[in-house]
């Protein structure tokens, strides 16, 4: 014994020094080379695309890395991020963490467990990450976006979200022993623990508590006693040698308050006697009761009964029962009462009855153009996809999947590209795929709106036409319920499409002369003249050019609005213009007025309410038919006319959507001048024919594309979220005559439907024959204006003042009137005669007196 103890302290010291220091050696490479993973990886998820690119460029000094480690650190991600299982390379990193913790003796990690778990995040996570983003990004890795995709095609998207809930539910059922029994023991324990804790708490002075300390402390003694007695008389029955514990069990303590099982040492005591399971805290079982009863030794008297239960009452024969339903409590005021009344009397309010016998226009008004099915070329397909495809490997562009969708004028080619593939370097190449496929109007959608392909769009040699006739006749229009349905044409996938004016709610259309504008205005008339009654729809027309619109002058008694003092319903005369556009406004007022007392929000609701007899026509109320102002050159009237043109039309565009009243304003050059913020701001439906520019046409549409189309109705309608390229029904001018001469020829109303009264604040005046209740709102700013410039020009009051040319001539000759300036000098300027603003101010207030 002596020479055991003297050797081994000398030699087990220096070999366990030798063996420490590879220990601490690999222990501490593998800590590092896991924190050397882990910040790689999160350099590289920050600058994935970046990093990507350059993980094959590790002798190219020219090339700078954005990664913290460099271009180590670039390959690290690619290899184990990109090409390999995604996010889950964090969990390799985790574990060099762990072997190099078990390396260096600390015990932090169960290792075999630690590893059985990062095996299965490592294959869980991947596919649960790729089944998230689809296949985007570099979060689930190739692998598993290729065991999703795999997945997918075998047992479906629902089929794979199952097999991965099922698989990360299992593993935490078999991780946590979440099963019925042992949940309902935890939740015992915790119930036994939590009233135990409740019990502790309650204060021991009360006296109400004292007889129950008490005798719970006589129950623990007498189950501690016949405990005691019962192992002393087994321990005397055996031989009485000292019991050794084991080493490693904890000694039994007598204040535990758990379930102690006391062993004994000998395996023959083992066979016989079984352990003996003890609680200390076990008493005697006692009725339960609250604490104020406790203890309440006072006796219950026995003359008290219970009183018995219903059904064991006698039955109450004799009683008389009656069921009586009480009556439905009228609330109906003494309008709705009336209402009620003339509705059963009359029936509901028909504003059709004017023109009952009004009959609607007939398809067979319209051309047919004969079959307009698309035709699929095979051969001119599948050379434009080679030349596509081609195009894009020569830059270095890949692609996994192309399909293509034939249109009426344009095929869709939709690509997926290759993981890692920038969208921007797809768009920069859409003059180069236009120059390979000698084509005019290239499209590149990068991305496809909620599918993640890039579209191009390509146009085909042989377009079919979309006439008029098929789109009203088909099933989508006939059937509609929208309150102002307008058919412009088919998308791109050859579906009819249809927009509903009272929600757009004003339409902003632009386009180049030539390229189907004007068609477009006659495919939104003709659809709403094929769908609404005279009685519910009206247009006040405007035409400066004269010529496009005067083909529904026939139809002036049942779809047309004036003025009252108007000759012709469609408006050729700026000042007209001027005159019928603040009419509207008044109108708009009117119908804000009249849905105010109705107490109701929009037209809806407020014809709604009339037709049912709630509004009486004694006090103003009528049936308010839709209002539909078109403007077929807006460029002209801002020209000739300016800010009194502008503001109209956006009060109009701003406040009477509300009231049915509703625009469609076109332009051929959308210039800023034109189309102004004010403009643009309340006119979020855009309709953009061909333009010149990508400048025309990032003013109309906010963005590029206009300038790309091919014309003869090719067209992209913007609806305020995205853009959709559309073919334009064709509707030629015959037609639309055909169509007006049978509006025309049936029965219509006396006139016109009359617009209110506008009196302008600039009426005419003679020179020579001044009013001064007469003058203009703006007669002395214009006079203070000419008198410190000393300058009578027109042409500087219009500047000036923001007016009309109509305005401002008419300012100038009640300056001459009063004597302010002289008379026309031709091309010169006029004469001002009042020298200074001192003489300028007395003059005004002597012509005010």
């Amino acid at each position: 014994m002596d020479k055991k103890t003297q050797t081994k302290p000398t030699e087990s010291p220096d070999k366990g020094k030798i063996l420490s220091k590879p220990r601490i050696f690999f222990g501490l490479t593998f800590i590092l080379f896991s924190v050397v993973l882990t910040l790689s990886f999160v350099s590289y998820l920050m600058n994935w695309k970046a990093d990507q690119s350059q993980a094959g460029t590790m002798t190219d000094k020219t090339i700078q890395s954005s990664n913290i480690f460099g271009k180590v650190g670039d390959w690290l991600g690619n290899i184990f991020i990109f090409e390999s299982i995604g996010i889950a390379s964090f969990i390799i990193a985790f574990l060099f963490l762990v072997v190099g913790t078990l390396i260096l003796k600390k015990r932090t990690f169960k290792p075999w467990k630690t590893i059985g778990h990062s095996l299965f995040f490592i294959c869980w996570l991947p596919i649960f990450m790729g089944a998230v983003t689809k296949g985007q990004g570099v979060l689930g890795g190739v692998y598993g976006y290729q065991i999703m995709d795999y997945l997918n095609a075998i047992i479906g998207s629902v089929g794979l979200w199952v097999v991965l809930a099922a698989s990360i539910l299992l593993y935490f059922i078999l991780e946590f022993n979440l099963r019925p029994s042992s949940i309902k023991s935890k939740l015992d324990k915790i119930n036994d623990n939590t009233i135990g804790r409740v019990k502790s708490m309650m204060p021991s002075s009360e006296e109400n508590f004292e007889a129950d300390e008490e005798l719970e402390e006589e129950a623990q003694e007498t189950v501690s006693n016949v405990i005691v007695t019962d192992l002393s008389n087994k321990t005397k029955a055996k031989e009485q040698e000292p019991v050794s514990v084991p080493k490693g069990f904890p000694e039994v303590q007598p204040s535990t308050d758990i379930e102690t099982i006391v062993t004994p040492n000998h395996t023959s005591f083992e066979e016989e006697e079984k352990p003996v399971s003890l609680n200390l805290n076990t008493k005697p079982s006692v009725p339960t009761s609250t604490p104020e009863q406790a203890f309440d030794m006072t006796p219950v008297s026995p003359a008290i009964t219970p009183v018995p239960p219903v059904s064991t009452m006698p039955a109450q024969d004799n009683i008389k029962f009656n069921v009586e339903v009480a009556p439905v409590i009228d609330v109906l005021d003494d309008t709705d009462r009336k209402s009620q009344e003339l509705v059963e009397k009359h029936g509901l309010y028909d504003h059709k009855l004017d023109l009952a016998g009004f009959q609607m226009p007939t398809v067979e008004l319209l051309k047919d153009y004969g079959n307009e099915e698309i035709s699929i070329n095979k051969e001119e397909l599948e050379e434009n996809k080679n030349k596509i495809v081609g195009l894009l490997k020569n830059f270095n562009v890949g692609i996994s999947e192309i399909k293509a969708t034939i249109g009426p004028t344009v095929t869709l080619y939709e690509i997926v590209p290759e993981a890692g593939i920038r969208v921007s370097a797809i768009k920069k190449l859409q003059d180069d795929i236009a120059l390979n496929l000698s084509a005019l109007g290239i499209r590149i959608i990068a991305p496809m709106p909620g599918k993640g392909t890039i579209g191009i769009e390509v146009p085909r040699k042989n377009p079919t036409m979309v006439s008029m006739r098929s789109v009203i006749a088909s099933h989508k229009f006939q059937n509609t319920d929208m309150d102002l349905p307008v058919v412009f044409g088919k998308t791109i996938s050859n579906e009819v499409f249809m927009a509903d004016l009272a929600k757009m709610p004003h339409l902003l259309m632009a386009g180049a002369t030539g390229q189907g504008k004007s068609v477009g205005i006659n495919a939104i008339l003709t659809s709403l003249l094929y769908k609404k009654h005279p009685s519910e729809l009206k247009f006040v027309m405007v035409d400066p050019k004269k010529v496009e619109l005067s083909l529904y002058s026939k139809i002036e008694r049942h779809y047309l609005a004036k003025l009252p003092d108007a000759e012709e319903a469609i408006i050729t005369d700026t000042n007209k213009v001027i005159n019928t556009l603040n009419s509207l406004c008044i109108e708009m007022d009117t119908r804000y007025d009249l849905l105010k007392n109705a107490f109701c929000k929009n037209l809806k609701e407020y014809n709604k309410k009339f037709t049912e007899r709630k509004l009486n026509p004694e006090n103003g109320h009528r049936f308010l038919p839709y209002i539909v102002l078109v403007v077929d050159e807006f460029a002209d009237l801002i020209m000739t006319a300016g800010k009194e043109v502008e503001l109209p039309i956006a009060r109009l565009a701003q406040l009477a959507r509300a009231v049915g009243i509703h625009l469609i304003v076109a332009t051929q050059r959308p210039s800023v001048n034109v189309i102004t913020g004010m403009i643009k701001a309340n006119f979020p439906a855009r309709a953009a024919f061909r333009v010149i520019s990508s400048v025309d046409s990032r003013t109309i549409l906010d963005s590029p594309g206009a300038d790309q189309l091919i014309g003869k109705g090719d067209m992209l309608y913007f609806n305020g979220n995205e853009i959709l390229r559309l073919q334009c029904a064709f509707v030629d001018t015959p037609e639309v005559e055909r169509l007006a001469e049978y509006i025309g020829e049936q029965k219509g109303y006396s006139s016109a439907f009359l617009l209110p009264e506008f009196v302008s604040e600039d009426s005419t005046s003679t020179v020579g024959a001044f009013d001064p209740n007469e003058k203009d709102a703006l007669f002395e700013e214009a006079a203070r204006i000419i008198v410190s410039t000393q300058q009578g020009s027109t042409s500087m009051l219009q500047r000036q003042l923001k007016l009309g040319y109509n305005r401002a001539g008419r300012i100038m000759d009640q300056l001459e009137a009063t004597g302010i300036v002289g008379g026309f000098n031709g091309a010169k300027a006029r004469e001002v005669i009042i020298s200074d603003l001192h003489s300028l101010e007395q003059f005004l207030e002597d012509l005010r007196s």
